[in-house]
C-alpha cells in the first residue's frame, strides 16, 4: 500500500535546509521530488519548512530557523527497512524515510507523526490490516531487519535464553527516549533477578560490532551464564529462540512483538504504551490498545514514503522487501568475493557486475588453480557450470552458474548478456545424475505470501508472451488438429549431454513424436542458435513435422498448440507455465515430480509432488539471481519481466555479432574462455 498524503502529512511543498550533507544526498532529494516537494538550501519563506536529519547534533541549526521563521520544522529519519549494511558501514542509500512534523518517533516525551497515525482512525481500515498481516508473515519468511548484513550460516544459541538488547551509546534514540547508562545496567540487572535459571544473551548493535560507535556493554559484562553475542547472527533468529525479550529503545523491540513476544521496555520508543509490552516508563497518552497488525501497519504502510532505486519512482513496501531480498542475497553470496573459472572473455563484464559488488572477481582460466587460489585468499570458487571438469572436486566453497531462465531479449550465442544467472552450491540444474539446490528447492512448501507472488508471476509471463530469449516472430497459419510441438535443441548442450535418456537427437525426437502420435499435427520449432548456424542440431524434418516454424515467437505458438513433446528444453517448463501437458524424454529439472508425463529416466530422489505453483516459485524466484542493467544493482524478477517486456535493456553493438560469429566457428578448435 502507498499512501504519500498520510507520509507526508503537513510537510510543506518547499523545504529548506542548513546542512552541507544535504547537498550531497540524492537519495533524499530524489524522494521529495518524487512526493512533489522540493530541498533548497538556505532560509524559508512564509509557506515554506525546515528539514533537519533526525536529533542529529547539527539539528540545531533547522531548528532555530524554524523557530525564528515561524514556519514548520520536519525532521527526517530512516525508515524501519533500511538497507544491507548501516550507513556508517558504507551502507547504500535508505529505501525508505520518515518525515515528521510533529516530534520523532524515538522520543516518547512528545508526541510524534507515527503516534498520531496509531490514534488515527486510518487503523480501522480492514484492508490496511489484512495487508499488514500478509507483510508481517513475507517479513518474517525472509528473516529481514532494518540492517541486513547478517550471516544466516552462523550458529544461535541454544533456545530458551533471554535476550537483552544493547544499542550505541549517546545515540539520539537513547537519550531522547528518557534513557541512558545506568539504564541499560538497570535493564541487565533486571533480566538477571527476574530469570534466575535462564542464560541471558547480550546482543550487540551491528555498529558497535563493526567498530563504528561503542555500545553500553562489553567484554567485562560476560561472565556466569551471561555472554556477550558479537557475531552478525540475524536479529529474527535470535527472536525465535529467546523466552523473552529486553531492550530500552531498540527496533529489535519492535520485531520482539511482530514475533509474538511482550518485550520488557526500558525506554519510551514508539511501539511502547500500546498493551503489546512491559513498559518501565509508561506513557500515559497512548491510551489505545493495538494489535501488533495494527502497530505495523502505523509504523510500516502508512508512515514512510518508501522508494523503489530499479524503477526510480516512490513503492510500496512489498516492492521494498523485494529489492532488499534480492541485494541481501548478492551480499551474503559474494561478502567473501569469488574467484571465477571457466567464463567466456565476453562473459565477464556481466559476471563482474552481478557477483563483484562487495569485492571483485579475480578470474583464472583453469578451474584446478582457481579453486587452489580461493583456498588460499579465503574466496568462494565460481564456477561455469558447463566447464567443470569430470571429476573435479572443489575444496573451497563453489557456486556452479548457469543463465536464468528469464534471461534477455536474444540469444546468449550471439553475445547478448543475462538479466538473469542461478547459482548452484550442490550441482546445476540440468545434470539430474546428482542433486542441485534447485531440487531442494522446487521440494519446498510455500507460504500463502510466496504462492500469491509465484501467481502474479505466472500471470504476467503468460500476459506478456514473455519467455528465455524473447524473440520475436509471427506464427504462420497452422493447419487444423491436435498440434503438438515439438521443440528442437543444440545437440552439444549439457543439458542433452547430462540430462537426455535414449533419445538424444533432434531427428529421434520428431521420430519418437510422430510414432506415438501418428494423426496429430507437430510443429518444429529448431533452436535460434541452431537456426541461426551457431550451434549444432540442424536436421530435415520432411515426412515427420507437419510444419516448420523456425522464426515463431515461442511464447505466441505455445498459446496455439495442445501439448509438447520434448528432450529436455525449457519450453516444456513454459509450456507447464500455461498450462499446457507436456511429455519428457529426457531428465530436465522439471520432469519426475508429477507434472509431466516421464517417458525418460528421472531420479528416484524426486519423490515429492509439489505444485506448479512451487516449481514456478523455485525456477523463478528461489534460484536465479536477476540483475538490472538500466539501474546497475541486484532486482527481484518482477522488476526484470519489465526490463523483458519493454526493452528497456542496454544491448550490445554489432561488433558482438561478428564475434559470436567467430566465436561459433572456433569453439570446436579451442575453448575462448582460456
Amino acid at each position: 500500500m502507498r499512501d504519500d498524503a498520510v507520509a507526508l502529512a503537513g510537510v510543506p511543498q518547499r523545504l529548506y535546509h542548513q546542512n552541507l550533507s544535504f547537498l550531497r544526498d540524492r537519495r533524499l532529494h530524489r524522494m521529495l521530488q518524487l512526493a512533489g516537494h522540493a530541498l533548497r538550501p538556505g532560509l524559508p519563506g512564509p509557506q515554506d519548512g525546515v528539514l533537519v536529519w533526525g536529533c542529529s547534533p547539527t539539528a540545531w541549526r533547522g531548528e532555530r530557523a524554524a523557530a525564528r521563521r515561524g514556519v514548520p520544522l520536519v525532521r527526517a529519519e530512516d525508515a524501519f527497512l533500511r538497507s544491507v549494511r548501516p550507513g556508517r558501514a558504507g551502507g547504500e542509500a535508505p529505501l525508505g524515510l520518515l518525515f515528521d512534523t510533529v516530534g520523532i518517533h524515538y522520543d516518547g516525551s512528545r508526541p510524534s507523526r507515527i503516534e498520531e497515525i496509531l490514534l488515527s482512525k486510518h487503523l480501522y481500515n480492514s484492508d490496511i490490516l489484512q495487508e499488514a498481516r500478509a507483510i508481517v508473515d513475507c517479513l518474517m519468511e525472509n528473516g529481514l531487519s532494518k540492517y541486513n548484513n547478517f550471516d544466516t550460516t552462523l550458529p544461535t544459541p541454544a533456545p530458551g535464553y533471554v535476550l537483552v538488547v544493547d544499542q550505541t551509546a549517546g545515540d539520539a534514540s537513547v537519550y531522547r527516549s528518557g534513557a541512558n547508562g545506568v539504564t541499560f545496567r538497570a535493564m541487565l540487572a533486571a533480566a538477571l533477578r527476574e530469570h534466575p535459571e535462564r542464560r541471558v544473551v547480550i546482543r550487540t548493535h551491528p555498529e558497535t560490532t563493526g567498530g563504528f560507535r561503542p555500545g553500553h556493554f562489553g567484554t567485562g559484562d560476560a561472565a556466569g551464564r551471561v555472554s556477550l553475542l558479537t557475531a552478525p547472527v540475524p536479529p529474527q533468529a535470535l527472536l525465535a529462540g529467546a523466552a523473552q525479550v529486553y531492550t530500552v529503545s531498540s527496533q529489535m523491540g519492535f520485531e520482539a512483538i511482530l514475533h509474538g513476544h511482550r518485550p520488557r521496555v526500558f525506554g519510551t520508543p514508539f511501539y511502547a504504551g500500546w498493551g503489546l509490552s512491559q513498559d518501565e516508563q509508561p506513557i500515559p497518552r497512548r491510551a489505545r490498545r493495538l494489535t501488533p497488525e495494527e502497530l505495523f501497519a502505523g509504523a510500516m504502510l502508512l508512515a514512510p514514503l518508501w522508494y523503489d532505486p530499479c524503477r526510480d519512482r516512490l513503492c510500496g513496501i512489498e516492492e521494498v522487501i523485494r529489492q532488499l531480498q534480492a541485494e541481501v542475497r548478492a551480499w551474503a553470496d559474494d561478502r567473501h568475493g569469488h574467484v571465477a573459472a571457466g567464463m567466456r572473455l565476453w562473459k565477464r563484464t556481466r559476471l563482474q557486475e552481478v557477483f563483484g559488488g562487495v569485492k571483485p572477481l579475480r578470474f583464472r582460466d583453469d578451474p584446478q588453480a582457481a579453486d587452489r587460489l580461493a583456498q588460499r585468499s579465503g574466496r568462494a570458487l565460481l564456477l561455469w557450470a558447463g566447464k567443470e571438469p569430470d571429476g573435479f572436486a572443489p575444496r573451497a566453497p563453489c557456486l556452479r552458474v548457469e543463465d536464468g531462465f528469464l534471461r534477455s531479449r536474444g540469444l546468449g550465442a550471439e553475445l547478448v548478456p543475462p538479466l538473469s544467472l542461478v547459482t548452484d552450491d550442490r550441482g546445476i540444474y540440468y545434470d539430474p545424475s546428482r542433486p542441485s539446490r534447485l531440487e531442494a528447492l522446487i521440494a519446498r512448501p510455500l507460504s500463502d505470501s510466496q504462492r500469491r507472488r509465484t501467481a502474479a508471476v505466472i500471470d504476467r509471463i503468460r500476459e506478456k508472451g514473455l519467455t528465455k530469449y524473447n524473440l520475436s516472430g509471427p506464427v504462420p497459419p497452422l493447419p487444423p488438429g491436435h498440434r503438438i510441438l515439438v521443440p528442437g535443441q543444440v545437440e552439444d548442450d549439457a543439458s542433452i549431454l547430462r540430462g537426455a535418456g535414449a533419445v538424444r537427437t533432434n531427428l529421434a525426437l520428431l521420430q519418437a513424436a510422430r510414432a506415438a502420435n501418428p494423426g496429430a499435427v507437430i510443429l518444429y520449432k529448431p533452436h535460434p542458435d541452431v537456426q541461426a548456424g551457431l550451434r549444432p542440431g540442424a536436421i530435415d524434418a520432411t515426412g515427420l513435422a507437419d510444419l516448420e516454424v523456425p522464426q515463431a515467437d515461442p511464447a505466441a505458438l505455445l498459446a496455439e498448440v495442445q501439448e509438447v513433446w520434448t528432450m529436455t528444453s525449457l519450453m516444456g517448463f513454459e509450456a507447464l507455465l500455461r498450462g499446457l501437458p507436456v511429455t519428457c524424454l529426457g531428465a530436465p529439472f522439471y520432469a519426475g515430480w508429477g507434472l509431466t508425463r516421464d517417458l525418460g529416466p528421472v531420479p528416484d530422489r524426486r519423490r515429492a509432488r509439489p505444485d506448479l505453483l512451487q516449481l514456478a516459485h523455485a525456477a523463478l524466484i528461489a534460484y536465479p539471481r536477476y540483475w538490472d542493467p538500466v539501474s546497475q544493482r541486484p532486482c527481484p524478477v518482477e522488476v526484470a519481466l519489465e526490463r523483458l517486456e519493454s526493452g528497456d535493456i542496454p544491448h550490445p553493438g554489432r561488433a558482438n555479432r561478428l564475434l559470436s560469429k567467430l566465436q561459433g566457428r572456433l569453439a570446436s578448435l579451442a575453448p575462448l574462455w582460456r
